[in-house]
């Protein structure tokens, strides 16, 4: 399992960093990133402080770590500017929070964050055809989630994805030690969505993919 999306106490998670990395790894994760919520009152001390944490951790584990960010509720035309920023601190991941269905996320939100250097655009929820196709055009993944309320329209997403060719990832956002998942959870989550065996085992590519060039 390689899971780019979940949060520590450093934003709404239940977990130490060091607790969240030691349980995925007892999971049988491969590769966790910590992507915790981000805005203009506190990018600058939680990317850092998961820069220095992620560093030390790695050392400590036998799981591949990674810092990143979700930036998460902020006006759209901000979030181009703020996922620089994001990468000037030092994270390796930058997700948006989509316009998922269960939150009051502004519209628009979608479409910036398609145009703006991030790697995934987190549930997307009733995402449109043109904007998928943007999201295939400048390399941004879609994520199919595991978490509860905006896994309601991964089925959607998905549809789209496979007619555009768009890529996709698959992602806990996991928030407690319960919301971490098995490889065959993963695999039951993307066929549940309407992929296929072969789709499933892209997601992990397309994951690797990811890491491959945050490195």
């Amino acid at each position: 399992m390689i899971d780019l999306h979940t949060h520590s106490l450093l934003s709404d998670g239940e977990l130490l960093p060091s607790e969240l990395i030691r349980r995925a790894m007892v999971k049988g994760y491969q590769a966790l990133a910590i992507t915790d919520h981000v805005d203009l009152s506190n990018i600058d001390w939680v990317i850092s402080r998961l820069v220095k944490d992620c560093s030390a951790l790695q050392k400590s584990f036998q799981i591949e770590v990674l810092p990143g960010a979700e930036i998460t509720h902020v006006p759209p035309e901000s979030i181009p500017s703020m996922a620089e920023e994001a990468r000037k601190l030092g994270a390796k991941i930058v997700v948006v929070h989509g316009e998922t269905i269960v939150e009051p996320v502004a519209p628009q939100t979608n479409l910036q964050a398609l145009q703006s250097p991030i790697d995934i655009l987190a549930h997307p929820g009733l995402i449109t055809r043109e904007e998928v196709m943007l999201a295939k055009k400048n390399g941004i993944m879609l994520e199919i989630t595991a978490r509860k309320g905006h896994s309601l329209t991964n089925g959607h997403v998905a549809k789209l994805a496979l007619e555009v060719g768009a890529g996709m990832v698959l992602n806990t956002d996991g928030h407690s030690p319960d919301d971490l998942i098995s490889d065959e959870q993963a695999r039951k989550i993307a066929l549940g969505a309407g992929l296929s065996e072969e789709d499933y085992v892209q997601l992990g590519l397309n994951a690797r993919e990811i890491i491959k060039r945050a490195q």
